[in-house]
């Protein structure tokens, strides 16, 4: 069967989620398909760049998650919670997402999605990007630690309790921005 990108990135995505992204290797990869290094590279420039797509993918699973019919607060709990699904639905997915280079169309139409809901409760464009990046390093950060050593200290009940603690907190404060 011939390569083509989505075929390199299932296996990638497959590789990432076996072996982390500390042991992924665009060698193992290439292996893993039964190809030297250098096809893989005519589907994608580097290996950043597979790891791009990577990211991209995770963006798109998490801005694929319909939003709830509730306020704004409910609905950036919704998006907050739809990124840390589809990070946590690979290993490392969180790193992957913070190594990202530049974002992809996937990436800017899910930060985009929080920035309309943000504008839509009421913030100017640039308070609403400000507490869009806000949202997500905290959602990266959180679920970056998570995947490091969550899993071993604490239950999963635990980790969703206090993420959902994190998230209220943020919410909390731009309550008094976009007038409760």
């Amino acid at each position: 069967m011939p390569l083509d990108r989505s075929i390199v990135l299932k296996a990638a995505l497959e590789q990432l989620d076996e072996v982390g992204l500390d042991e992924f290797s665009t060698r193992k990869l290439a292996a893993a398909l039964g190809v030297r290094v250098g096809a893989l590279y005519w589907h994608y420039a580097s290996k950043q760049a597979l790891l791009d797509a990577i990211a991209e993918h995770i963006a798109a699973d998490a801005t694929a998650v319909p939003l709830p019919d509730g306020n704004w607060a409910e609905q950036l709990a919704a998006i907050a919670q739809a990124l840390r699904d589809a990070m946590l639905a690979h290993t490392d997915g969180a790193r992957v997402i913070a190594c990202m280079s530049a974002p992809g169309p996937m990436a800017r139409a899910f930060f985009e999605r929080l920035v309309t809901v943000l504008r839509e409760a009421g913030l100017d464009a640039v308070t609403a990007a400000s507490a869009g990046d806000v949202l997500t390093s905290y959602v990266n950060g959180f679920t970056v630690e998570e995947q490091a050593r969550g899993i071993r200290r604490q239950s999963r009940a635990e980790r969703d309790r206090l993420f959902g603690f994190g998230v209220s907190v943020v919410i909390g404060g731009l309550r008094p921005l976009v007038g409760g």
